[in-house]
């Protein structure tokens, strides 16, 4: 799941590399209008690439430093309809909230994808052992209530965790993946599929932003959480959405390189990448070419191009192994990826 967000130079800086000891994105479609994702040069003609990859077992995320990213922290999503019926449904997925944060999130996502355990078993693990189960029983009983969640692991861990917690209260729940937030939004916002999603502050802000506002909307998202989700809140009642309290988990979209390319050329930012490196070799899901937060705003921010895009999954396996292979150079992955060291 690639984010939406739109550059933002006032944000906080974000931490250092992290290391990524194993080791997100919709629609096909180029911001360059080419096909391969190639940035061109002044003349129209391909960039040349001034750095190969270098394969890798190991993988290393380049500093945010010029703030790119906003902030991107785990909040429930839900119909205005049936949150207006039912006064009890957000408090319930609010217990989620406050019980999760980035180390409990990484920790979810390693038991999924490292381990191989299933998202409905991480899950009920998680609520039992956060004593999360509803202390009525029979709040819900005789409402069914649709979870969404988007096509990536976390996505369906997290949509578990407030199935699991709503059926402690009564409520007969199912868990429906309805892939990424083009296709999932307009059905949340309809009611009629589904009810519930867990969602992501500062992306969904500015995906609903330009929704109701329109493509060249002013951003919205920053790097303040309580300012990003009075701006969301606001744009959610045009939009038929309501919001549960953000928890302190936050997943960020992050770009990463193996870490003998970063050796190699000395680098733990992405302005030092751009200041040594062109022509790269970009991988994540096909709609990276689009997305601001993505390959334009990789280009529009920090300067950098590229020679090929490679069209592989939201942070998932595939951008890690090519990553790893050498077939590409930059991939984007996830700050709450479960092989985080």
């Amino acid at each position: 799941m690639i984010r939406t967000r739109r550059p933002r130079a006032a944000a906080p800086a974000l931490a250092a590399g992290m290391l990524l000891l194993l080791g997100a994105c919709g629609e096909p479609g180029s911001a360059t209008g080419d096909p391969t994702g190639a940035t061109p040069t002044d003349d129209g003609g391909p960039v040349t690439a001034s750095c190969e990859p270098v394969p890798g077992d190991e993988l290393v995320v380049l500093a945010d430093d010029q703030n790119l990213q906003t902030v991107d922290n785990i909040i429930p999503a839900v119909n205005a309809d049936v949150a207006a019926a039912d006064a009890g449904l957000v408090p319930l997925l609010d217990t989620v909230s406050a019980a999760l944060d980035t180390e409990k999130l990484i920790a979810l996502n390693k038991a999924v994808d490292v381990e191989r355990r299933t998202s409905v078993d991480v899950a009920a693990e998680f609520v039992a052992d956060e004593g999360l189960a509803a202390d009525d029983d029979a709040a819900g009983a005789g409402t069914t209530i649709a979870v969404g969640a988007a096509d990536f692991a976390e996505s369906a861990t997290l949509g578990n965790i407030y199935a699991e917690v709503l059926r402690s209260a009564g409520y007969e729940v199912t868990v429906t993946t309805v892939g990424n937030r083009e296709a999932y939004l307009p059905a949340l916002r309809a009611g009629d599929q589904i009810q519930v999603v867990p969602e992501y502050v500062g992306t969904l802000a500015e995906f609903v932003n330009r929704s109701v506002n329109g493509a060249d909307a002013e951003p919205v998202a920053s790097g303040n959480l309580d300012e990003t989700v009075v701006a969301l809140t606001a744009l959610g009642t045009e939009a038929g959405l309501v919001f549960g309290t953000p928890s302190a988990a936050q997943n960020q979209n992050a770009f990463a390189v193996t870490q003998a390319f970063a050796d190699e050329h000395n680098l733990s930012t992405l302005s030092d990448l751009a200041a040594v490196c062109q022509g790269l070799v970009l991988g994540a899901g096909p709609e990276c070419t689009e997305r601001p937060f993505c390959q334009p705003g990789l280009e529009d921010v920090y300067g950098l191009t590229f020679s090929q895009f490679r069209s592989l999954d939201a942070g998932g396996p595939l951008t890690k192994e090519a990553l790893r292979q050498g077939e590409i150079t930059l991939g984007l992955v996830f700050s709450s990826d479960g092989a985080l060291g």
